[in-house]
């Protein structure tokens, strides 16, 4: 049957495009070649080696580190081409240790994987107590435990899941003065780089890594690589439950303020879309962080902080899952920085980009206070006192001395208080069955002496931001860890001098002798203060205020002995303040003179005294009128 012209015309269009489809999809004279010698490879192969690469599995090699036979490139290629993809030259090897150090930093950088495999800070110990109470020193280690994890997840044609994980790979080292260069190469010649520059000064480390022809083997990514980070916080504080509450994953966003994840709980913040500065992973006095040159794309931040998902010498375990804008050209370079080292302000300011915000002193008003008041002073006493207990000491006195002008103001009204109690009892016999009115009574007495019960509270507020923001001060700055002083051997944690069974409530196992010499004080002073005060209309306050020391004494008995040594040597002056001034200062006749002389004047209509007498006598009113009902 002869075909028709529309049938022939079909036919050669279909052939035609069927040539151009095979030209488009073709490969390349290089790709053919690079095929080809695939294939050549894999043919060659002997049984022997064949029978090698079967014997030899991957957990054999992270166990060891020894690749214990030397195969061809063709054999290692047939066994791990399916789970490395192009990187199977660098999937078995040796691992290997190299150290990088100077004065304050050594660091121990292990070629499987091309990460830190742990970092000692050479003028800080951790201190750990015995079963017999003694203490023992040991090297300062961060990013030490095993179960850390630092990984790129490059994602690699033909491989499976997520792609290679740089952690798997063994990386070649180069190592030039202080510049450490680790390779990881792929079939082909291109290759994955990390490169850690270590300033012969500081713990800033210069860390760079490098694609070289990756693009090549790599799929698509949109631009961006995911750094895997796994950082298990060690304890190494005496106070390891004060640690925990310090310790969290910081973040800084390019165009914000500086955040955090939960100090106290398990948490996680997904920044997607949102641009970084820098993560750090800080605990109470040290820091390792992640500084970008630009900025990091997003990430995801989590921290674990539930016990029971936590070995028993775990604190926290921080999980960081950042994307890095790399991977889209043949060359790229990606800037980083690492610190890795002590909380000290001064040094992390230096740094810049906010990375100071790491030291736990509060981003209140009582922060600002710690940043710019507290602090530089204390850098100013330390100057020429070696001692910081001395140095608390010396604060302390400073502190009374500027608020001591108020003190003086507060322990007139006392005294005045005290000169007019004859008169205050003979209102309370004459109104003895009407509180309020005795209450009326006694505010007409002050209004008309110029007393105040108040007079005596204005200089604890203007106290009360400092002692709030040295609560948040000297568990947060490393300059009193550690340091000695009387029998506390560290003021930035509790100075324990007795061990307590740990069934008694609140006190966590042990005594500290200044929360108790603070409690003590405490209800001299309040006793002292009270004995000419009238506590008739509230006699609960008269024993609340000794009662309350002994409450604050569990809370107070934890926390750092710096502070607790303050509260005390506040509590020393307070008293010694009050007995001189009282007793030395002040005549109590002149003053009974003046109270006379302002009875004599006229008063003025009005006022706060007046307006408080004026709801008495409503109060009074209501009360009749109720009585009458």
């Amino acid at each position: 049957m002869e075909m028709d012209r529309t049938s022939i015309i079909g036919i050669v269009l279909i052939m035609l495009l069927f040539l151009t489809w095979q030209w488009v999809v073709a490969p390349s004279a290089s790709e053919i070649e690079q095929q080809q010698r695939y294939q050549d490879s894999i043919a060659a192969l002997t049984e022997a080696e064949l029978r090698a690469a079967d014997e030899l599995a991957p957990l054999d090699i992270e166990e060891t580190g020894v690749e214990p036979v030397a195969l061809s490139d063709s054999a290692r290629l047939a066994q791990y081409g399916g789970r490395f993809g192009a990187f199977a030259p660098s999937a078995a090897g040796t691992a290997e240790d190299v150290v990088l150090e100077n004065d304050l930093l050594k660091l121990t950088i292990s070629t499987k994987g091309g990460t830190i495999r742990q970092a000692e800070l050479k003028q800080y110990a951790k201190v750990v107590e015995q079963a017999d109470d003694s203490e023992i020193s040991l090297p300062l280690l961060l990013l030490e435990d095993e179960k850390n994890k630092f990984e790129y997840i490059i994602p690699v044609s033909g491989v499976s899941g997520d792609g290679v994980r740089t952690s798997d790979l063994y990386f070649q080292p180069t190592l030039e003065g202080n510049t450490l260069r680790l390779r990881a190469s792929i079939d082909g010649g291109g290759y994955f780089e990390q490169r850690y520059t270590l300033e012969d000064e500081g713990y800033l480390i210069d860390y760079d890594i490098q694609f070289e022809g990756l693009n090549q083997v790599m799929a698509n990514t949109n631009g961006t690589v995911q750094l895997h980070w796994e950082n298990y916080l060690d304890k190494i504080e005496k106070n390891a439950q004060y640690e925990a509450s310090y310790s969290t994953l910081y973040y800084k966003p390019v165009d914000d303020d500086t955040d955090y994840c939960s100090c106290t709980s398990d948490d996680t913040e997904e920044l997607d879309e949102q641009p970084l500065k820098w993560v750090a992973g800080s605990q109470q006095f040290f820091t390792s962080a992640l500084i970008a040159d630009d900025r990091f794309t997003s990430a995801v931040l989590t921290t674990v902080a539930d016990e029971d998902r936590l070995q028993d010498d775990e604190l926290k375990a921080l999980i960081s899952d950042i994307q890095l804008p790399i991977g889209t050209s043949g060359s790229e370079t990606f800037g980083m920085s690492f610190y890795v080292g002590p909380n000290e302000f001064e040094r992390l300011r230096a740094i810049g980009y906010d990375l100071s915000d790491v030291v736990s002193f509060g981003s209140s008003i009582f922060g600002s206070i710690n940043r710019w008041i507290i602090r530089p002073l204390f850098n100013f006493l330390s100057g020429f006192i070696g001692n910081m207990g001395i140095a608390i000491l010396v604060l302390t006195l400073l502190v009374k001395m500027l608020v001591y002008p108020l003190t003086y103001k507060m322990l007139v009204s006392n005294t005045k208080m005290q000169v007019l109690k004859p008169e205050i009892e003979k209102i309370k016999a004459k109104h003895k069955d009407d509180a309020s009115g005795a209450q009326m009574e006694t505010m007409k007495l002050y209004q008309e002496y110029g007393a105040s019960p108040l007079g005596g509270c204005l200089p604890m507020v203007l106290q009360m931001p400092i002692w709030f923001a040295l609560y948040r001060f000297f568990p947060a700055s490393i300059t009193f860890r550690q340091e000695n002083f009387l029998w506390a051997n560290d003021l930035s944690t509790y100075d324990s001098i007795l061990r307590l069974p740990e069934w008694i409530p609140f006190m966590q196992g042990h005594l500290s002798l200044f929360a108790v010499l603070w409690a003590v004080t405490t209800v001299i002073y309040a006793y002292y203060n009270s004995r000419h005060m009238d506590y008739s209309a509230q006699p609960m306050m008269k024993y609340f205020q000794y009662i309350m020391p002994l409450m604050f004494l569990g809370f107070f008995n934890s926390f750092a002995a710096g502070l607790t040594c303050y509260l005390f040597f506040s509590n020393v002056f307070n008293i010694a303040q009050t007995v001189i001034t009282k007793n030395i200062i002040i005549d109590q006749e002149k003053l009974r003179v003046k109270l006379e002389a302002n009875k004599a004047k006229p008063k003025k209509k009005g006022g706060f005294s007046a307006r408080l007498q004026e709801a008495l006598k409503e109060q009074q009113r209501a009360a009749a009128a109720s009585k009458k009902k």
